[in-house]
Protein backbone atom coordinates (compact mmCIF):
# COMPACT_ATOMS: atom_id res chain seq x y z
CA UNK A 1 0.00 0.00 0.00
CA UNK A 2 3.16 2.75 0.83
CA UNK A 3 4.29 1.54 -2.70
CA UNK A 4 1.36 2.38 -4.22
CA UNK A 5 0.57 5.46 -2.98
CA UNK A 6 4.30 6.75 -2.11
CA UNK A 7 5.80 5.54 -5.17
CA UNK A 8 3.77 4.92 -8.11
CA UNK A 9 1.70 7.77 -7.03
CA UNK A 10 -1.73 6.48 -7.09
CA UNK A 11 -5.17 7.23 -4.75
CA UNK A 12 -5.35 6.06 -2.11
CA UNK A 13 -8.21 3.43 -1.76
CA UNK A 14 -11.06 4.54 0.73
CA UNK A 15 -10.08 2.77 3.74
CA UNK A 16 -12.75 0.31 5.36
CA UNK A 17 -12.51 -1.91 8.71
CA UNK A 18 -12.24 -5.05 7.34
CA UNK A 19 -11.62 -6.39 10.83
CA UNK A 20 -15.13 -4.85 11.78
CA UNK A 21 -14.14 -3.89 15.56
CA UNK A 22 -11.89 -6.97 16.04
CA UNK A 23 -15.12 -8.85 17.84
CA UNK A 24 -13.68 -12.27 17.37
CA UNK A 25 -13.90 -13.70 21.03
CA UNK A 26 -16.74 -15.65 22.85
CA UNK A 27 -20.16 -13.98 23.34
CA UNK A 28 -22.22 -15.42 26.29
CA UNK A 29 -26.19 -16.22 25.85
CA UNK A 30 -28.45 -15.51 28.17
CA UNK A 31 -29.26 -18.83 29.79
CA UNK A 32 -25.86 -19.32 30.46
CA UNK A 33 -24.92 -16.09 31.69
CA UNK A 34 -28.37 -16.39 34.37
CA UNK A 35 -27.32 -19.54 35.61
CA UNK A 36 -23.98 -18.39 36.52
CA UNK A 37 -25.22 -15.51 38.03
CA UNK A 38 -27.59 -17.71 40.12
CA UNK A 39 -24.57 -20.09 40.97
CA UNK A 40 -22.72 -17.36 42.11
CA UNK A 41 -25.00 -15.82 44.37
CA UNK A 42 -25.51 -12.51 42.77
CA UNK A 43 -28.89 -10.28 43.11
CA UNK A 44 -29.72 -9.25 38.99
CA UNK A 45 -32.62 -7.68 36.76
CA UNK A 46 -32.96 -8.73 33.71
CA UNK A 47 -34.26 -6.31 31.23
CA UNK A 48 -34.49 -5.37 27.29
CA UNK A 49 -31.99 -4.21 25.65
CA UNK A 50 -33.35 -0.81 25.58
CA UNK A 51 -33.72 -0.22 29.39
CA UNK A 52 -29.73 -1.78 30.05
CA UNK A 53 -28.68 1.17 27.33
CA UNK A 54 -31.29 3.98 28.99
CA UNK A 55 -30.30 2.96 33.24
CA UNK A 56 -26.78 2.48 32.23
CA UNK A 57 -26.10 5.89 30.47
CA UNK A 58 -27.95 7.17 33.28
CA UNK A 59 -25.94 5.81 35.47
CA UNK A 60 -22.94 7.20 34.06
CA UNK A 61 -24.11 10.99 33.87
CA UNK A 62 -24.32 10.45 38.02
CA UNK A 63 -20.92 9.34 37.93
CA UNK A 64 -21.06 5.94 38.67
CA UNK A 65 -18.72 3.09 37.26
CA UNK A 66 -20.01 0.61 35.07
CA UNK A 67 -18.71 -2.84 34.14
CA UNK A 68 -19.72 -3.28 30.86
CA UNK A 69 -19.78 -7.20 29.03
CA UNK A 70 -21.12 -6.88 26.01
CA UNK A 71 -21.05 -9.27 23.02
CA UNK A 72 -18.34 -10.93 21.28
CA UNK A 73 -15.08 -10.00 22.96
CA UNK A 74 -12.92 -7.57 21.38
CA UNK A 75 -9.60 -9.91 19.90
CA UNK A 76 -5.88 -7.81 20.86
CA UNK A 77 -4.63 -5.71 23.45
CA UNK A 78 -7.31 -2.69 24.92
CA UNK A 79 -10.61 -3.43 25.55
CA UNK A 80 -13.35 -1.83 22.96
CA UNK A 81 -16.54 -1.39 23.86
CA UNK A 82 -17.28 -5.55 24.76
CA UNK A 83 -15.51 -5.36 28.04
CA UNK A 84 -15.07 -2.48 29.68
CA UNK A 85 -15.42 0.18 32.60
CA UNK A 86 -17.28 2.96 31.80
CA UNK A 87 -17.20 6.21 33.49
CA UNK A 88 -17.71 9.82 33.08
CA UNK A 89 -15.37 11.74 31.61
CA UNK A 90 -16.40 14.96 32.70
CA UNK A 91 -15.42 14.41 36.32
CA UNK A 92 -12.37 15.90 37.49
CA UNK A 93 -12.00 12.92 40.49
CA UNK A 94 -12.59 10.44 38.08
CA UNK A 95 -8.81 9.69 36.95
CA UNK A 96 -7.89 9.54 40.28
CA UNK A 97 -10.92 7.39 41.31
CA UNK A 98 -10.52 5.22 38.84
CA UNK A 99 -6.87 4.38 39.16
CA UNK A 100 -6.79 3.76 42.75
CA UNK A 101 -10.25 2.01 43.46
CA UNK A 102 -10.98 0.09 40.13
CA UNK A 103 -7.72 -1.02 38.90
CA UNK A 104 -5.46 -0.47 42.45
CA UNK A 105 -2.43 1.51 40.60
CA UNK A 106 -1.10 4.83 40.29
CA UNK A 107 -3.24 7.93 40.40
CA UNK A 108 -1.63 9.37 37.42
CA UNK A 109 -1.80 6.63 34.61
CA UNK A 110 -4.30 8.26 31.66
CA UNK A 111 -7.25 6.97 30.17
CA UNK A 112 -9.03 7.02 27.30
CA UNK A 113 -12.12 8.42 25.61
CA UNK A 114 -14.77 6.30 23.08
CA UNK A 115 -16.73 8.94 20.97
CA UNK A 116 -19.49 8.63 18.57
CA UNK A 117 -17.58 8.80 14.91
CA UNK A 118 -19.66 11.10 13.73
CA UNK A 119 -18.83 14.06 16.96
CA UNK A 120 -15.00 13.20 16.90
CA UNK A 121 -13.59 16.26 15.01
CA UNK A 122 -16.35 18.64 17.33
CA UNK A 123 -14.31 17.03 20.49
CA UNK A 124 -10.54 16.97 19.38
CA UNK A 125 -8.02 17.35 16.77
CA UNK A 126 -9.01 14.68 14.29
CA UNK A 127 -10.98 13.84 11.58
CA UNK A 128 -10.40 10.09 10.63
CA UNK A 129 -11.73 6.80 12.07
CA UNK A 130 -9.98 5.34 14.83
CA UNK A 131 -11.74 2.43 16.08
CA UNK A 132 -8.56 0.58 17.72
CA UNK A 133 -7.75 3.23 19.49
CA UNK A 134 -4.61 3.87 18.02
CA UNK A 135 -4.76 7.98 17.21
CA UNK A 136 -3.44 10.41 19.08
CA UNK A 137 -4.87 14.08 18.85
CA UNK A 138 -5.24 17.36 21.59
CA UNK A 139 -8.73 18.35 22.95
CA UNK A 140 -10.14 21.07 20.71
CA UNK A 141 -9.32 24.37 22.22
CA UNK A 142 -12.71 25.21 22.85
CA UNK A 143 -13.25 22.08 25.16
CA UNK A 144 -9.70 23.08 27.04
CA UNK A 145 -9.02 25.02 30.08
CA UNK A 146 -5.82 26.85 30.01
CA UNK A 147 -3.64 26.87 32.71
CA UNK A 148 -2.89 29.55 34.71
CA UNK A 149 0.86 30.79 35.48
CA UNK A 150 0.46 29.58 39.23
CA UNK A 151 -0.46 26.31 37.99
CA UNK A 152 2.08 26.41 35.53
CA UNK A 153 4.71 25.92 38.66
CA UNK A 154 3.24 22.94 40.07
CA UNK A 155 5.07 20.30 39.59
CA UNK A 156 4.15 16.19 39.48
CA UNK A 157 1.20 14.69 40.98
CA UNK A 158 -0.05 18.10 42.17
CA UNK A 159 -0.47 19.52 38.20
CA UNK A 160 -1.43 16.38 36.70
CA UNK A 161 -4.59 17.01 39.15
CA UNK A 162 -4.95 20.76 37.31
CA UNK A 163 -8.14 20.50 35.14
CA UNK A 164 -7.08 20.70 31.91
CA UNK A 165 -10.56 20.55 29.81
CA UNK A 166 -14.17 19.89 30.00
CA UNK A 167 -13.30 16.45 29.68
CA UNK A 168 -10.65 15.93 32.28
CA UNK A 169 -10.87 12.48 32.71
CA UNK A 170 -8.89 11.65 29.71
CA UNK A 171 -6.94 14.59 28.73
CA UNK A 172 -3.46 14.05 29.04
CA UNK A 173 -0.84 16.58 30.26
CA UNK A 174 -0.31 17.85 27.28
CA UNK A 175 -4.62 18.55 26.07
CA UNK A 176 -3.83 15.09 24.02
CA UNK A 177 -6.09 11.94 24.02
CA UNK A 178 -5.90 8.32 22.55
CA UNK A 179 -9.04 7.75 21.07
CA UNK A 180 -11.62 5.40 20.29
CA UNK A 181 -14.06 6.23 17.61
CA UNK A 182 -17.21 4.39 17.58
CA UNK A 183 -18.91 3.07 15.37
CA UNK A 184 -22.70 1.52 14.81
CA UNK A 185 -22.06 -0.73 12.44
CA UNK A 186 -19.63 -2.86 14.56
CA UNK A 187 -20.90 -2.00 18.16
CA UNK A 188 -23.94 -1.24 17.68
CA UNK A 189 -25.63 -1.71 21.49
CA UNK A 190 -22.00 0.60 22.32
CA UNK A 191 -22.76 3.08 20.27
CA UNK A 192 -26.65 3.15 21.44
CA UNK A 193 -25.21 3.57 24.89
CA UNK A 194 -22.97 6.76 24.21
CA UNK A 195 -25.49 8.14 22.01
CA UNK A 196 -28.07 8.00 25.13
CA UNK A 197 -25.01 9.62 27.33
CA UNK A 198 -24.85 12.34 24.76
CA UNK A 199 -28.71 12.75 24.79
CA UNK A 200 -28.65 13.48 28.61
CA UNK A 201 -25.42 15.20 28.78
CA UNK A 202 -24.44 16.81 25.79
CA UNK A 203 -21.32 14.84 25.61
CA UNK A 204 -20.59 12.18 23.23
CA UNK A 205 -17.65 10.67 25.06
CA UNK A 206 -17.19 8.41 27.74
CA UNK A 207 -14.30 6.98 29.77
CA UNK A 208 -12.96 3.42 28.45
CA UNK A 209 -10.87 1.09 30.06
CA UNK A 210 -10.17 -2.41 29.78
CA UNK A 211 -12.55 -4.61 32.59
CA UNK A 212 -9.59 -5.82 34.49
CA UNK A 213 -7.66 -5.01 37.69
CA UNK A 214 -4.07 -4.24 37.23
CA UNK A 215 -1.99 -7.70 36.46
CA UNK A 216 -4.96 -9.50 35.36
CA UNK A 217 -6.23 -10.12 31.96
CA UNK A 218 -9.43 -8.59 30.52
CA UNK A 219 -12.64 -10.62 32.17
CA UNK A 220 -14.25 -13.41 30.00
CA UNK A 221 -16.20 -15.17 31.84
CA UNK A 222 -19.36 -14.20 34.16
CA UNK A 223 -17.10 -15.51 37.19
CA UNK A 224 -13.98 -13.04 35.94
CA UNK A 225 -16.46 -10.27 35.86
CA UNK A 226 -18.40 -10.71 39.15
CA UNK A 227 -15.06 -11.84 40.99
CA UNK A 228 -14.22 -8.05 39.80
CA UNK A 229 -17.19 -6.65 40.56
CA UNK A 230 -17.53 -7.42 43.47
CA UNK A 231 -13.75 -7.10 44.54
CA UNK A 232 -13.49 -3.56 43.43
CA UNK A 233 -15.42 -0.36 43.76
CA UNK A 234 -17.55 -0.94 40.65
CA UNK A 235 -21.01 0.16 41.04
CA UNK A 236 -22.54 -1.12 38.41
CA UNK A 237 -22.20 -4.85 36.25
CA UNK A 238 -23.67 -5.27 32.84
CA UNK A 239 -23.58 -8.40 31.08
CA UNK A 240 -26.26 -8.63 28.28
CA UNK A 241 -29.55 -8.40 29.30
CA UNK A 242 -28.38 -8.22 33.00
CA UNK A 243 -27.92 -5.63 35.59
CA UNK A 244 -26.64 -5.83 39.03
CA UNK A 245 -25.86 -3.22 41.38
CA UNK A 246 -23.07 -3.36 44.10
CA UNK A 247 -25.97 -2.13 46.85
CA UNK A 248 -28.00 -5.26 46.07
CA UNK A 249 -25.29 -7.64 46.46
CA UNK A 250 -24.46 -9.61 49.55
CA UNK A 251 -21.50 -8.40 51.59
CA UNK A 252 -20.15 -11.61 52.40
CA UNK A 253 -19.05 -12.12 48.64
CA UNK A 254 -17.10 -8.98 48.62
CA UNK A 255 -13.30 -10.34 48.16
CA UNK A 256 -9.98 -9.18 48.82
CA UNK A 257 -9.10 -8.82 44.96
CA UNK A 258 -6.47 -6.16 45.33
CA UNK A 259 -3.49 -8.46 46.02
CA UNK A 260 -5.07 -11.36 43.92
CA UNK A 261 -2.81 -10.36 40.94
CA UNK A 262 0.67 -8.88 40.70
CA UNK A 263 1.64 -5.10 39.85
CA UNK A 264 2.48 -4.73 35.83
Amino acid sequence: MAFWHHELKMPRNEYKDQMKGSYLGPKLENDLIENKLTYLKANYKKLNPNEIVVITAKKLSEEKIVGWFQGRMEFGPRALGGRSILADPRSEEMQKKLNLKIKFRESFRPFAPSILREDVNDWFELDNDSPYMLLVADVKKNKQIKMTKTDENLFGIEKLNIKRSSIPAITHVDYSARIQTVHEETNPKYYQLIKEFKKITNCPVIVNTSFNVRGEPIVCSVEDAFNCFMGTNLDILVIEDFILFKEDQDNSLISDYKNKFESD
